[in-house]
């Protein structure tokens, strides 16, 4: 049984208290000193941040950047803000939570790999994009994370 079948039969119903908890990265490059660009993947109609599933065992950092080196191959990650997160609201029927980072990359070069589960890359197209440009593309849900990354990169650390 895959990976994927495995959690789609332990889903957790609806009010049971029990969260999947994914992680990822606001992954930003910022080209010749210009305005920050931001990565986002599609998934079917869905942009994202690079991110997925906790596996047991593993912290929420190290998911995260397991995620983005699985679904990008980007392996090169800053986290100058430190291990600073933020979390969704519940969705997926209240099933899952994700936990965002920040992390800075010089490496742009993104490939969208063959997942082993399904026999396809998890993503069918990425953008490097402004932020304007990811505010258009992202849900409500991830707009949230987006403006929450505003107020850090205005901090002590962010351009440089």
């Amino acid at each position: 049984m895959s990976r994927l079948s495995a959690l789609r039969d332990t889903l957790p119903a609806a009010g049971s208290g029990v969260r999947i908890l994914s992680c990822g990265v606001i992954l930003l490059h910022r080209p010749e000193r210009k305005s920050w660009r931001y990565l986002l993947l599609r998934a079917f109609n869905y942009w994202d941040f690079p991110k997925g599933m906790c596996e047991p065992g593993e912290t929420p950092l190290a998911a995260a950047i397991r995620e983005v080196r699985e679904e990008t191959t980007i392996t090169e990650l800053d986290f100058r803000w430190g291990e600073v997160f933020r979390e969704t609201p519940p969705y997926n029927h209240g099933a899952k939570v994700a936990r965002y980072y920040i992390a800075c990359t010089g490496c742009t070069h993104v490939e969208l790999p063959v997942s082993p589960e399904l026999g396809r890359p998890e993503h069918s197209e990425y953008r490097w994009v402004r932020r304007d440009e990811a505010w258009e593309l992202l849900t409500p849900r991830v707009r949230a994370v987006l403006r929450w990354s505003d107020n850090i990169l205005r901090g002590p650390h962010g351009p440089r």
